[in-house]
């Protein structure tokens, strides 16, 4: 029996595909369409293969593949960056969004071959669909590509190969495989350009911004490996392990990850740092306004703790407890996308290397702080915390991070795209700190008709769209950059599709709403 709100996400899937397929039509768009076609079949081979255990690897219970939703993002992001730079005149970013759409693609196809290649018995007719769907693609790209770029994406595919089986072992249950696809495909895609970039530094070209951002992902992810490996060979938890913690972590940031970044940006990294926070009046009183914001967020975790150690061991933070970490995130980059972008891009970028560096600790059980986080974040955690780490926060600060960190800046003349794009920096803002919020905080307090097949709410939904079109119109009065050219229907169809597919999704949401709010912007 198929699955009803399997069946209704991949129906909303398949409308953001066609939207973006009406609008650019071209051969790109139409290996999407059976891309989707081919993820849609082949996501049913995973589902039954998570139920029964068959997957060689250990992924997130309680949730379906995703493969689909996943399958589709980054193709579709390709496409929309290409199609956007194309009508900029921007060639270099038009053939980067090819690159991106084609490795996206094949990512996705490799995930579903591996899904047929171990289902026993093999299942012909979704083989053959995947074989056609996989020609029509690999065609596609033969006649597309320069050898560069070929060459390109296959690095992309090896590396995530590699980096599939290195996480997916030595975290079992942090991920579907829809996520393990977003997610290490973004981190193989990063290393990629890093590795390109180094090898291709030409003094004065390139936005230091963008290194700093490819540095600190690949940077984090290499230290977690290395602590991996060293601490299967002895024990984390004591003093010594600890000290030698801290004082490889300086080892490697100011030996390996300094060096790296002053030959990609041809200064020295930590004077730029601070030359580029305190450069103006402006970003001096939005750092003050933030650490306050942050002084506020760490008040509500020791409160919460307290409150449960006067109350009860057992007891846990309430769904809208949760979510005033959002409406603390809103506050934080409301200001910023208003008032200097390129100082929320950096600040972002931090935080997320800060609360990697963290997650190591805690998971690790790094002295003095590892055992005091573990208590902390405990009250925190929800059914889609159910591996060794704890990514909750670390995805909520991606999903509102990801729309400014890919908005194609080189394409948009004027610092902002036209139309509905004008909104796509803000699309963490809408879908997850406004939307998800009171979707969550509405459902769970007055809804009572329910989504067929969920937990989710009608009057959750149809609050969470309401309270977006106001947060839109609240952007055009504060935001003078925002000029939507009269596109109101197109949001308001935009904003409908990723409310419905956070009713539905067993993802992330985190993640996957805002990548799809951007895709309908853009």
């Amino acid at each position: 029996m198929l699955n009803k709100p399997v069946l209704a996400e991949s129906l909303v899937v398949f409308v953001v595909v066609v939207s973006v397929h009406a609008v650019v039509w071209d051969r790109y768009s139409w290996c999407a369409v059976v891309l989707a076609v081919q993820a849609f079949y082949v996501q049913f081979k995973w589902d039954r293969l998570l139920q029964l255990g068959g997957a060689v690897f250990q992924f997130r219970a309680a949730a379906n593949s995703g493969l689909l939703p996943a399958s589709m993002v980054i193709p579709l992001l390709g496409i929309v960056m290409k199609e956007r730079c194309r009508a900029a005149g921007i060639v270099y970013f038009e053939r980067f969004g090819i690159v991106v759409a084609s490795s996206g693609m094949l990512l996705a196809l490799f995930l579903s071959v591996l899904a047929v290649g171990i289902t026993k018995p093999v299942p012909t007719n979704t083989c053959i669909l995947t074989g056609m769907a996989g020609s029509v693609i690999i065609y596609t790209m033969k006649h597309s590509l320069t050898v560069s770029e070929v060459i390109e994406v296959l690095e992309v595919l090896l590396i995530f190969v590699y980096l599939s089986m290195i996480l997916l072992y030595l975290l079992p249950r942090c991920f579907t495989p829809g996520e393990a696809l977003l997610v290490l495909g973004g981190i193989s895609f990063v290393l990629n350009q890093l590795i390109k970039r180094s090898l291709n530094v030409v003094e004065g070209r390139g936005d230091p911004i963008d290194f700093f951002l490819l540095v600190a992902v690949v940077g984090v992810v290499l230290l977690g490996l290395f602590f991996t490996v060293l601490f299967m060979f002895m024990d984390s938890g004591t003093w010594i392990s600890s000290m030698f913690f801290h004082m490889m972590t300086a080892v490697l940031g100011l030996g390996v990850i300094m060096p790296w970044l002053y030959r990609l940006i041809q200064r020295n990294p930590l004077f730029w740092l601070l030359q580029f926070l305190f450069q103006t009046q402006t970003r001096l009183y939005l750092l003050v306004y933030w650490t306050f914001l942050a002084a506020s967020a760490c008040g509500v975790v020791f409160y919460q703790n307290a409150k449960r150690s006067s109350e009860s061991k057992k007891h846990q933070a309430s769904t809208i407890t949760r979510k005033y970490f959002h409406f603390i995130v809103v506050a934080t980059y409301v200001p910023g996308l208003i008032y200097d972008r390129q100082l929320l891009y950096v600040a972002a970028v931090l935080c997320l290397a800060v609360f990697v560096f963290l997650e190591y600790i805690r998971y690790f059980r790094i002295k003095p702080f590892g055992q005091t986080l573990r208590q902390l974040l405990s009250l925190f955690l929800d059914e889609r915390d159910s591996g060794p780490l704890i990514l909750t926060h670390i995805y909520l600060l991606l999903g509102m991070s990801l729309p400014v960190w890919l908005f194609p800046r080189s394409c948009a003349p004027k610092g902002s795209l036209s139309g509905a794009g004008a909104l796509v920096p803000y699309s963490g803002v809408l879908a997850v700190g406004v939307g998800d919020t009171i979707a969550s905080v509405f459902g769970s307090s007055m809804g009572e008709i329910k989504w067929p097949g969920t937990k989710k709410t009608f009057e959750g939904t149809m609050t969470a769209i309401f309270a977006q079109i106001i947060a839109v119109a609240l952007i055009l009065i504060f935001d003078s950059s925002v000029n939507l050219n009269s596109s109101y229907a197109w949001i308001l169809a935009s904003v409908s599709l990723v409310s419905l597919l956070e009713a539905y999704t067993t993802q992330i949401d985190n993640l996957l709403l805002p990548l799809y709010l951007q895709i309908m912007f853009m």
